[in-house]
């Protein structure tokens, strides 16, 4: 409600005529003051809460995101554990049938290496002394092993032969003549042998037999 003039100037007179006066109405004032400080902090207090409240949601949808991710990976993670089980029970089959297919290669091969060779032999007079599949001599692994009065016929066995291969036939060869004392043959069995690796065996000495 608004003062009179007259109010006003009873009211104006009293703040500097009466001390004690003047006293309470600052002091009135400063309470204003302060309870509007406490009304400001009061709000900014609850500007803030709100804003916690948020980020706390927030966090609580990462947590929860996370726990999606962590059981996908787990699940990625297991599918991955069972497809590397499996590549290595599908090597281990490959393996096997590898060795399979080689050792059924290789038997057939020296068999009828053995039968050409045994021939040949009897042609030229030579008297076949052993013969002996998988030899080993001294510690060297030789897949057919042809021992006749004259000579010593190394046969290794290979689906597709390589200059390494051939090196590797030429010093069990030599090694074999070391210890026997006798020629040793290199000869080399196989169902396809490129062009340069039977130029490089015939450079080698190595005897090739293609079936």
């Amino acid at each position: 409600m608004a003062l009179s003039a007259e109010e006003k100037e009873r009211f104006l007179r009293a703040v500097e005529e009466d001390r004690e006066f003047r006293y309470a109405l600052m002091g009135l004032l400063g309470f204003k003051e302060l309870l509007e400080r406490f009304a400001r902090l009061e709000e900014r207090q609850a500007r803030l809460e709100e804003r916690q409240q948020r980020l706390e949601e927030r966090q609580q949808r990462l947590e929860e995101r996370f726990a999606r991710l962590e059981e996908r990976f787990a699940k990625l993670e297991e599918r991955q554990q069972k497809l590397e089980e499996e590549l290595v029970r599908v090597r281990r089959l490959a393996e096997l049938n590898r060795r399979d297919i080689g050792a059924l290669t290789e038997a057939t091969l020296s068999r009828w290496v053995w039968e050409d060779l045994r021939n040949e032999l009897a042609e030229r007079g030579e008297t076949v002394v052993s013969r002996r599949r998988n030899a080993r001599v001294d510690n060297v692994d030789i897949d057919l092993l042809v021992e006749t009065s004259r000579r010593i016929y190394v046969v290794e066995v290979k689906i597709q032969p390589n200059h390494h291969d051939i090196n590797e036939l030429v010093a069990k060869a030599r090694k074999v003549m070391e210890l026997r004392g006798k020629e040793a043959i290199p000869v080399l069995a196989s169902v396809w042998v490129g062009d340069e690796t039977a130029r490089y065996a015939e450079e080698k000495g190595v005897k090739v037999i293609q079936y």
